[in-house]
């Protein structure tokens, strides 16, 4: 069965990258653990906030993996208690993010059983470059001679 690309068109060169970012975004975990939050801080600044009450800092670890956002959670269990009952468990998690191009991670801590990741996105410069037309015989003299030698 073959699948319908939105980004098919003759006139969208070089988004396969977008392609590849949705097909992550809609593998990506169904499981609701940990909640989270997602709030614009600015024009050019987001804050994910989850709910990882329980887990310490060194139970915890972000990293971004091509232009993913990957944040894992990970408790031992203490052998040395005795539950009569557990309604709290231990359970490990990995929630991930898909980053656009330029987003950037800015910080991250943990506060209150909330953990906290800020990403800003640097304000880009608009350029305009001209590009230089050359007489398309030359040129393809040229192309030829580099490729054989």
């Amino acid at each position: 069965m073959s699948r319908l690309s939105l980004f098919n068109s003759p006139l969208l060169l070089g988004f396969d990258h977008f392609e590849r970012a949705l097909d992550r975004v809609s593998k990506g975990s169904s499981d609701g653990y940990p909640p989270y939050n997602i709030e614009q801080l600015g024009e050019n600044a987001l804050r994910i906030t989850l709910a990882v009450a329980g887990f310490s800092m060194t139970d915890l670890s972000i990293t971004v993996e091509d232009n993913q956002l990957v944040i894992r959670g990970k408790q031992t269990d203490d052998a040395q208690r005795v539950y009569l009952h557990r309604g709290i468990a231990a359970r490990q998690f990995q929630r991930s993010f898909v980053l656009a191009e330029g987003i950037e991670v800015s910080g991250a801590w943990l506060d209150n059983g909330l953990l906290h990741v800020d990403l800003v996105r640097p304000e880009v410069e608009s350029r305009v470059r001209t590009i230089e037309i050359r007489n398309g015989a030359t040129t393809a003299k040229r192309s030829v001679a580099s490729a054989q030698s």
